[in-house]
């Protein structure tokens, strides 16, 4: 007797797949030699300028947003996922790096290391917003941070460290946006004047911005409703409205590029999405070209942030930092049609019978230890099929490792391109296939 159709219909919505959430996404094995690629060329360059690495949690209470980024932004209003756990307190997904490594430089008592403290960070990120091209629900970042000191070079240093990390990516055709949004003092004039410009206009702005205009004005010149920007081109600009000690850092931040040769546009309307920044805020974009279709999206934004450590509870502390956008970048990477480095294995470790099998295991590990890209198949039996897999790679050499070559201590190494293989001593093997590989590699040089 079958089953009844409620119990069939049952199990076959049960043993439905389960999709990845709306917004968020996997990052496959064959992904990894581009992210390793973007992930690599990071953290070289941020060990090599003096930054340590410092892993804040991926959930921390809600207020440390709600505190550091501002009520009044996109972030903190619509972007967060928060809840309460089980005794009631509000807990959120890390939307942003910087709160929370501020919130660790003052609980671990950082300011009374040396300063500043360079730090850099990577690893996932949280906003809930709607996914499209480009803009996921959980995305990864890479974070410099510098705390602890108010010198404009280390803003220059920052904007000059990721404009040196694209270049070394090999990306053409970007552009530094950079603006000073001054200080707590002189932004509060420039914010009655946006006021005074926006008040007759109002009609004219998104309900969002009706809203922002008395609790945070400087958020109108932010809003991508496109009615928004178009009223944004004419407001005031805050440049004008700089007081004397913001106008001077600004222009030692600007001078200092100027030095380093990093081309930058002054772009009077950036204030970036955060309340948390003072001063220097800059983004850097992929140029727009027309023919190419969609608007591009920001790679990498940051800036100064001044008050931040001392709003969450900490001494005064000025600081800078940048964030610089995973999936975006590796995406460009892409379209722009970068080579990757080679990572393909040099040599296949073939082997055939339980000896060979235990012998094999030693061996990889010694060409591994000696920096040779080396793949193997342990799991496998049909030495015919391990020889498939070695000619699939492209391998140069191969070794194969037989039972009688494991109980004489010796293995076949098989030039992969000419397939002449010969007999060599396995306590000699490593620093055969060494030589073997130079002569094939300076060969190679020769037939370019």
């Amino acid at each position: 007797m079958g089953r009844p159709k409620k119990i069939k219909e049952k199990i076959k919505k049960l043993a439905r797949p389960i999709q990845h959430i709306s917004g968020m996404h996997d990052v496959l094995p064959q992904d990894w030699k581009l992210w390793d690629f973007c992930f690599e060329k990071f953290v070289r360059l941020a060990k090599a300028y003096g930054f340590q690495r410092i892993e804040t949690p991926i959930l921390e209470k809600t207020d440390l947003f709600v505190r550091g980024i501002g009520e009044v932004t996109d972030v903190v209003e619509k972007e967060m996922f928060s809840f309460q756990d089980k005794d009631g307190e509000s807990l959120t997904l890390r939307p942003e790096w910087t709160a929370g490594i501020a919130r660790s430089y003052i609980e671990h008592g950082m300011h009374s290391l040396p300063q500043p403290q360079k730090l850099y960070s990577l690893g996932p990120i949280f906003r809930y917003s709607r996914p499209q091209a480009g803009r996921y629900r959980q995305f990864h970042q890479l974070n410099l941070e510098i705390l602890g000191d108010i010198h404009p070079i280390l803003d220059a240093e920052i904007i000059f460290l990721c404009w040196k990390y694209f270049l070394e990516l090999g990306l053409k055709d970007l552009e530094i946006r950079i603006n000073s949004i001054g200080c707590r003092e002189c932004r509060a004039q420039y914010k009655e004047m946006l006021k005074d410009y926006y008040i007759l206009k109002q009609r004219m702005l998104c309900e969002d911005c009706k809203r922002r205009l008395k609790a945070n004005p400087l958020r109108l010149l932010d809003c991508k409703q496109r009615q928004c920007q178009t009223l944004a081109q004419g407001a005031p600009q805050i440049i004008d409205y700089l007081c004397e000690e913001c106008h001077d850092h600004f222009k030692s931040v600007l001078e200092f590029l100027d030095e380093c040769e990093v081309p930058y546009a002054l772009d009077p309307r950036l204030v970036r999405g955060l309340d948390y920044y003072t001063k220097t805020a800059f983004e850097i974009w992929p140029k727009f070209h027309e023919a190419q279709g969609a608007v591009p999206l920001s790679l990498a934004g940051g800036g100064r942030y001044d008050e931040l450590v001392e709003l969450l509870g900490g001494e005064p502390t000025p600081s800078v930092g940048v964030g610089i956008g995973v999936e975006r970048v590796a995406s460009v990477v892409q379209e722009q049609k970068i080579e990757l480095p080679s990572k393909t294995p040099e040599v296949f470790l073939a082997q055939l019978g339980e000896l060979a099998k235990k012998k094999s295991i030693k061996i990889f590990d010694k060409l591994l230890e000696e920096g040779i890209r080396t793949q193997e198949a342990l799991s496998k039996d049909s030495l015919k099929s391990q020889l498939a897999l070695a000619d699939k790679l492209k391998v140069a050499l191969t070794l194969i490792l037989g039972q009688k070559e494991a109980a004489e201590e010796t293995i076949l190494l098989r030039d992969m391109k000419s397939g002449i293989q010969e007999i060599v001593d396995l306590e000699n093997v490593v620093e055969e296939v060494k030589e073997r590989l130079k002569k094939i590699r300076e060969q190679e040089e020769r037939e370019k």
